[in-house]
């Protein structure tokens, strides 16, 4: 599927789907609206799955590893071979999302859009567009089409992921250089200063620092991304990690499939999905906000509030993973739990339902 032929193909969340989750969330006994966030995720995901019958057990976190050419500018603490490692590393089980999705049941599934080595790994599936981008503080990271030809390959591998029996995909990342990347997207995205959106990463010390904060404002200044173009933001600037995870988002939408933003680099991933395909946004679910600086940042731009916050900035998907554990809770009580009926206890009254629709109306 192409992403033009993805974007019209997106549909809205069923509403009824979601009134029908609602009513089974007010008949079981327990206080109305006590379960807060955890009722209204679920009802978000009978509205996106197109029935209320919410199951989430077969999960996966779906990894896409890539390189990034601006690593030759010194912005990293290692150098660019580690990304090959740990995308090998995936295939073992030998990486701290591995270790958390064993115990949240989630599958794990690494992706090559773009590693700068060849890696031929049990498990790994070889979707590789270009060995790693080039150096953005020359020229582009990459041309428009290979832009489109990433975004593509996440969205035809999320809608193979729904026809393989998956519930829910979640997000995640491997590349060296990928803070630096997403912080560049995001000061142009938000219109925010490169300094308002960068950290250090993985443990950069200040000259490190130094160094990436000025390959990303030359990169921006060089490459002129338009910030009214999100393709040209994620060409000039971006990674082909990012490009994949925007693709999930907006193939997850398509197959109606909810998808998981995990931490920074997946929310500015998250952001370039919106701003290409708007209705994607209705699909997509948090998960915790990043300890990086535009963590914030980047859910407030996206409407949507963390279920979790531990602080937490290692990327791998291993945000995205964290949360599962509590939807499992949710979904439990929701399909679990006796209803008042259940029990012939009196049913709770919504009275702020009730003063809302007595409220009067304005009919000019």
């Amino acid at each position: 599927m192409t992403l033009v032929e993805a974007i019209s193909a997106i549909q809205l969340p069923c509403k009824k789907s979601m009134e029908l989750s609602q009513k089974r969330w007010d008949s079981i006994a327990k206080p109305l609206k006590s379960l807060g966030k955890l009722e209204t995720t679920v009802i978000k995901i009978a509205g996106m799955i197109r029935s209320p019958q919410v199951d989430l057990k077969n999960r996966c976190v779906v990894i896409m590893c890539a390189d990034n050419g601006v690593v030759a500018q010194g912005v990293t603490q290692t150098d660019s071979s580690v990304t090959a490692i740990v995308t090998e590393n995936f295939t073992k089980g030998d990486t701290s999302v591995c270790v958390m999705a064993a115990c949240a049941g989630a599958d794990v599934i690494p992706v090559d859009i773009g590693v700068a080595r060849d890696i031929k790994a049990e498990g790994l599936i070889n979707l590789k567009i270009m060995y790693g981008t080039h150096d953005m503080t020359f020229g582009s990271a990459m041309s428009r089409k290979e832009a489109i030809a990433a975004i593509e390959a996440g969205i035809n591998l999320a809608i193979r992921l729904k026809e393989s029996g998956y519930h829910l995909i979640a997000t995640g990342e491997m590349g060296i250089g990928n803070t630096t990347t997403s912080s560049a997207i995001a000061s142009v995205l938000l219109h925010q200063e490169v300094e308002e959106v960068t950290g250090r990463g993985a443990g950069l010390d200040n000259e490190g620092l130094k160094r990436k904060l000025a390959a990303i404002r030359k990169a921006i200044a060089l490459n002129a991304p338009d910030p009214d173009d999100a393709i040209d933001v994620l060409a000039k600037v971006g990674g082909l990690d990012i490009a994949g995870i925007a693709g999930l988002f907006i193939g997850g939408a398509v197959a109606g499939l909810p998808v998981v933003i995990d931490g920074f680099i997946s929310a500015v991933s998250a952001l370039v999905a919106s701003r290409i395909a708007p209705a994607c946004m209705a699909y997509m679910l948090p998960s915790h906000v990043s300890a990086e600086p535009a963590g914030r940042m980047m859910l407030d731009a996206l409407g949507l509030e963390p279920l979790i916050i531990c602080d937490m900035c290692l990327g791998e998907g291993t945000g995205a993973v964290a949360v599962l554990g509590i939807l499992d809770m949710a979904v439990e009580v929701y399909t679990r739990m006796a209803t008042f009926a259940d029990i012939n206890v009196e049913q709770y009254v919504d009275f702020e339902e009730q003063a809302f629709e007595k409220r009067p109306v304005c009919l000019c």
